[in-house]
């Protein structure tokens, strides 16, 4: 168990009432690393006890108050210092007095609206915590708990094929198609490669998955592409009437759902891109955007119904009423 201190006067330590079941995810760090973190879902409580520990027992410890918060907020790695924040909730835990033996408080948060995926990006993260802490005239005594938000989604109802050309007038033509416009992240992109022309020599080809963060608004606008995976298709000349077979795994590659215009202050998208090279290193490429998905039935039976009020408030009610339905089978049964 984990304290922060400042001073010599008490410690704070914030502990979930459901610590021992609730699930641990992997989440990246600023600097690139992973840590576990407590899973929460959108339309989850958040419920727990503060406990104050006094370092002197038998010392009283005045304060002007102690309280808890849940908060969700964004922070631009280029405006640091200003956070913005898009959830925000207090609970007042005790009035100003003093404290003279170490103390527990309970809070909950019910039913907390969690609108979007924890994030940590090249130039954004996003993040939700709680904080504790007791505020004193000098230096409040303060503790933070981060935990990671997963957005669901139900199965998007329309999901088109993707069809594409790219041409070299009379000397490359190549259809490609891919089975579906949009993935759950532990999906599986099928398509094929047809060669209706081909008068230049081929010798690499491939197809990238390209992760694209774009932050800012009009001139402070920032794009940093990454490419998260790359898929070697064929090492060799195709010859025409050729049909190559694509099938790329995405299980295995660090993904998160496509975010479009989060609270307006970023977006993550995520591109196909179809490369191709020839003998003399000149590089063909053609690009198409995909999006990406959290599948709901992760999640485990006992939260079904939670994850049902997120899927609704993610696509709308008409989508998510059979979400609803379900959940409700799976509690009854």
């Amino acid at each position: 168990m984990s304290f922060f201190s400042f001073g010599q006067s008490a410690e704070i330590d914030v502990v979930l009432n459901d610590a021992e079941t609730r699930k641990k995810v992997e989440h990246k760090t600023e600097d690139g690393k992973k840590d576990k973190y407590f899973l929460f879902y959108d339309g989850e409580t958040v419920s727990g006890k503060v406990n104050v520990t006094l370092k002197n027992p038998g010392k009283r410890l005045e304060h002007h108050g102690i309280k808890i918060e849940f908060v969700g907020q964004i922070e631009l790695y280029y405006d640091r210092g200003n956070h913005h924040e898009f959830v925000s909730l207090v609970k007042d835990l005790a009035r100003p007095g003093e404290i003279t033996q170490s103390q527990t408080f309970d809070f909950e948060f019910t039913h907390v609206e969690k609108p979007y995926e924890s994030y940590t990006g090249q130039n954004v993260k996003l993040r939700y915590f709680l904080r504790a802490t007791v505020i004193r005239r000098l230096n409040d005594i303060t503790k933070e708990m981060d935990i990671v938000v997963h957005t669901l989604s139900t199965y998007p109802e329309l999901n088109s094929s993707i069809k594409m050309e790219v041409g070299i007038e009379d000397c490359l033509h190549i259809e490609f198609e891919y089975n579906k416009s949009k993935y759950h992240l532990k999906d599986v992109i099928v398509g094929k490669i047809y060669f209706l022309l081909v008068r230049i020599k081929i010798k690499h080809m491939e197809i990238d998955i390209i992760k694209r963060e774009t932050t800012g608004t009009g001139p402070s606008v920032y794009h940093e592409n990454d490419t998260i995976a790359k898929y070697e298709i064929m090492d060799g000349a195709p010859v025409r009437g050729e049909s190559i077979p694509i099938r790329l795994f995405l299980a295995g590659y660090d993904l998160t759902p496509t975010m479009r215009d989060i609270n307006k202050k970023f977006s993550v998208r995520y591109y196909l891109n179809l490369v191709l090279i020839d003998e003399e290193e000149r590089r063909y490429f053609k690009q198409q955007e995909i999006t990406l998905w959290r599948k709901g039935d992760v999640v485990r039976k006992s939260m079904s119904h939670q994850a049902a009020i997120a899927s609704q408030r993610f696509e709308g009610s008409a989508a998510s009423e059979s979400a609803l339905e379900q959940a409700a089978k799976e509690e009854s049964g």
